[in-house]
This record gives structure tokens, C-alpha cells and sequence, in this order.
């Protein structure tokens, strides 16, 4: 997928290097509110089960939702006593602002988070995050609706769980199997560009989240996990349901207007020799190719069923010319989103424009065409006009195909790199932008940072950078991403 607004991708997926001493491959955020019971047992036994068995470098990291309770100062003593535990307080609620808080500022190169019951198995996080670690993979989630899941929980939670992930498929096409499960991992490099696109704050933020990836066709990685019900969470079932509802609407929605950029989270190929670029041959031919065969199949039906209609009630001439035209808007749009990724109605108006241009050679073969078989015989029979109408069609696909690619819908990559590349300003020490080789935990190049206008303008991140656009130490205490961003449907 592609606009021409977004000259960027993602760097290829690369297994992650050994760390240095003290810097963290994993950082494991739990998001609390009115914790005060649960959460010093959660994290010492958390703490521990990371000791024993995570072979790399840890942090836990205590995101406080503006608690009222006790919480804050458990939170501050086990950040005390364990040197692997930090803490700070968010004054706002909302897990969903949490994630995205800690993660955005977090220097690990792995995020993850789990709910404080602990109700999933400790012994799946490795399985969860090994994915995220040798590059195979770019979000990982546990799923207790798996064959091979047990799962321990009321016929309530199971039915509204289930019934919750068949809207999800229903209406967003959703593939992942468990939205719900409070047990995920992302890498950063994927999280700095993927999570300003999130606008939920609350419980429907990894739902949207797992959406827009997979959407992006960002690889996520399942784990069967073993999980047991907590009977005393917290959680407004009622009202989280009306919220995720809502979420499902306004993400449907933006999904079908072409609003969101997901060709910024756009993966090149593995170091697999066949994924390797061929000389001479333009990217993404094949699956343009595809992509344009099929639209053009259907749009010739399309154009058929036009032409018979229009033929009922006028000549010949005059029905193709009718069914032709509005069969060239539909196939131009088409294609504009199918087959050359161009989302968004940034230039719409341009390129119906110059695809009348190619309708109009189109139906100057057509036309001369039938104007050939007229000549050749008075009274042509209807299947014989329609015989000569596919072949003349066949030949104009082939012309624009290729005005299409070079003209219309051209691959505007390179030209707009060259051009970045040309009107890069010179290094200045004093600058605020570091160059990524400077920048600590850093494992691969990073896309410039702008502000965004629009909740689903993208807004890049460095890493250790806070969304409000400050740079933080990362053992300090840090406030809300948005303090601006206040929900007053978020009770949680």
C-alpha cells in the first residue's frame, strides 16, 4: 500500500543484537489502577519468573492510572527495592494511555504488558516475545481461544469473549483469534509508527491497535496460552462493551474512507534470495499485475452489463460510449485503492482526470472498432457486436495498464527520496535531531518526527521521546502523552 504523501516504509525485521550491560531487551508494563492488593504479588512473582528464565536483560514497569488508593506508594517501594522495577503515575485513567505512554518513552527494544491478576501463565511469555526477538515477527498476542489454550473461566466471560471476537472478524475482517487477552508484546521500532495512529485511550486500544497492523500487514504471532478467570477484576463489563462497539464504528469507518496512512507501516521483504530485488524488473509488478487483471475482469463484466442495458433504449455508438465512462470511473477508483495502494482522497480529482484521458483512447479502439464492423456488415448480430467489443477491450487494457503505472499512478519512492535527500540540511551539533547512530537501544532507521493535525495523522517517534515531543531520562517519573487528550467517557 502507498499514498503519495508517505515516502517511507519500515526497515526489513533484523534478529536483535545482545544488548549492552544494563540496557533492557524487554520492558513488561503492567497498567494499575486501585491495585493496592494485587500488585506487590504480581510483581515479585513476575520479577522472580523473569530471573529464573528470561535470558536477556528486563525491566517492569508500573503504569499508575491516576490511582486513589494506595497504589502509588506499593508501586514506589517495589521500584525501591528491586532495581529491575520502575514506576511513575499517569493523572489520568485509561490502560490504553498507559501502554502508550510508557511505551512510546521506553528505550527496550521489546514492549510488552499483561494485566496485574496475573491470569495468564508466566511460562507463555518467552514463547511470546522470541518472535519479536529474531525478527520474525512484529506484534505477538496470547490467545486463549486457541485448540491447544485451557482456559478457566464462567460461561459469561466466555460467551461475551467469543461473541466480541466474532464482531470483530464480521465487521473489520479481523483474522487474529483473541483481542481481549490482556498478554501482548510489540517491537518498538513497529510501536514509534504504529501507535499514533491508536486513538483509543481505554480498553479498546489493543483491539484498534491489532487492527490497523494487520491491516498494514504487519505479522502477528499467536501463543496458546493457559489462563484462569480473576472473579474479582474490575472491569465494567456493560460500559467496556458499549465503548469497544463504538470503537468498531469509528475504525470500520476510517478503514473504508481511506483515512488512516498504513503504508508507513508498510514491511520490505526478508533476506530470503527469492524476496531479493531483480534487476530490470519495476517493484511490485506481479502484484500490480494481479491486482489490475482482476479489477479489469470485473469491470469488463461491468462494462457488459452496461452496454446491454444501454442498448435497450439506444444505438450502439451512444450505449458504449455511456457504459464505457462510468465503467472508467469505477475501474479507475478501483485500481487507485486495489491495485496501486494510493489511499486517502489526496489527488482523487487528478487521477479520474487523467484516467478519462485513458477512457477516451479506449473508447476511441471501441468505437473505431464497431465502426469497422458496421462497415463490414449492415445488421451485425448482438453477440458478434460483444465479440468484437472484448478484444478491442482487451487491447485497451494492455495500453492502460501501462499509462496507469507510468502516468497516472506512478511509484513515486525513489523520486521523493532523491528529493529528501537533496534538501537534507547540514548536521548541527546544537540541533535537537540526533542522528539514530547516537541514540541508545537504537536497532535500525527511524523516520523523521512531525507533529500531527488529525487523530490519524501519524506522528513519528525517537527513541527515549515521549509523544508531547520532549526528551525524558528514563528513570524519571514522566506525565501523560496528551495531557491535553482527556476522555470524560473514561471511567477506567
Amino acid at each position: 500500500m502507498r499514498t503519495d504523501s508517505s515516502p517511507g516504509t519500515l526497515p526489513a525485521r533484523e534478529h536483535l543484537p545482545a544488548g549492552d550491560a544494563g540496557t533492557p531487551v524487554l520492558d513488561v508494563v503492567i497498567p494499575v489502577y486501585n491495585e493496592e492488593k494485587d500488585l506487590q504479588p504480581c510483581v515479585l512473582r513476575l520479577h522472580d519468573h523473569l530471573k529464573r528464565t528470561f535470558p536477556y536483560a528486563f525491566r517492569i514497569t508500573i503504569a499508575d492510572n491516576a490511582s486513589t488508593d494506595t497504589t502509588p506508594q506499593v508501586s514506589r517501594r517495589l521500584a525501591a527495592e528491586l532495581p529491575e522495577v520502575r514506576a511513575f503515575r499517569l493523572e489520568q485513567k485509561g490502560r490504553g494511555r498507559a501502554l502508550r505512554t510508557v511505551w512510546s518513552a521506553s528505550d527496550a527494544p521489546i514492549l510488552a504488558y499483561m494485566d496485574v491478576d496475573l491470569s495468564t501463565d508466566l511460562n507463555a511469555l518467552l514463547p511470546l516475545v522470541a518472535p519479536l526477538i529474531s525478527g520474525h515477527s512484529d506484534l505477538a498476542i496470547g490467545s486463549r481461544l486457541s485448540r491447544s489454550s485451557r482456559v478457566v473461566r464462567g460461561a459469561k466471560r466466555e460467551f461475551i469473549s467469543r461473541s466480541y471476537n466474532l464482531i470483530l472478524r464480521g465487521s473489520l475482517q479481523a483474522r487474529f483469534s483473541d483481542a481481549q487477552c490482556g498478554f501482548k508484546a510489540i517491537r518498538r521500532d513497529v510501536a514509534q509508527v504504529l501507535l499514533p495512529l491508536v486513538e483509543d485511550t481505554g480498553w479498546f486500544f489493543d483491539t484498534e491497535m491489532l487492527v490497523l497492523a494487520e491491516r498494514a500487514g504487519l505479522r502477528i504471532h499467536e501463543v496458546p496460552v493457559d489462563w484462569v478467570d480473576d472473579p474479582d477484576s474490575t472491569v465494567h463489563i456493560v460500559k467496556t462493551a458499549t465503548d469497544d462497539l463504538k470503537g468498531v464504528w469509528r475504525v470500520g469507518k476510517a478503514l473504508t474512507t481511506g483515512a488512516l496512512p498504513l503504508d508507513r507501516l508498510a514491511r520490505p521483504f526478508g533476506d530470503d534470495p527469492r524476496d531479493r530485488d531483480v534487476q530490470d524488473v519495476p517493484r511490485g509488478l506481479a502484484r500490480q499485475l494481479v491486482g489490475f487483471c482482476v479489477v479489469g475482469a470485473l469491470s469488463t463484466l461491468f462494462y457488459l452489463l452496461l452496454y446491454s442495458g444501454f442498448r435497450v433504449f439506444t444505438g450502439s455508438q451512444i450505449a458504449n460510449a455511456l457504459a464505457l465512462l462510468v465503467s472508467a470511473i469505477a475501474n479507475t477508483a478501483a485500481n487507485r485503492r486495489l491495485t496501486f495502494g494510493v489511499r486517502g482522497r489526496g489527488g482523487a480529482v487528478r487521477h479520474q482526470a487523467q484516467g478519462l484521458v485513458v477512457f477516451g483512447i479506449g473508447l476511441a479502439l471501441t468505437s473505431g472498432s464497431l465502426a469497422a464492423l458496421n462497415a463490414a456488415t449492415s445488421d451485425p448480430a448482438h453477440s458478434t457486436e460483444l465479440a468484437v467489443l472484448i478484444a478491442a477491450n482487451l487491447a485497451a487494457t494492455v495500453l492502460r495498464f501501462l499509462l496507469f503505472r507510468a502516468w497516472v499512478f506512478p511509484d513515486r519512492r525513489d523520486t521523493e527520496s532523491m528529493v529528501v535527500a537533496s534538501h537534507t540540511p547540514p548536521h548541527n551539533p546544537s540541533s535537537q535531531t540526533f542522528s539514530m547512530a547516537q541514540q541508545p537501544g537504537h536497532h535500525g532507521p527511524l523516520p523523521q518526527r512531525r507533529v500531527p493535525h488529525h487523530p490519524y495523522e501519524t506522528a513519528q517517534f525517537r527513541a527515549g521521546e515521549a509523544a508531547d515531543g520532549t526528551w525524558r531520562d528514563a528513570t524519571m517519573q514522566l506525565q501523560p502523552v496528551r495531557p491535553h487528550d482527556t476522555d470524560s467517557r473514561d471511567s477506567r
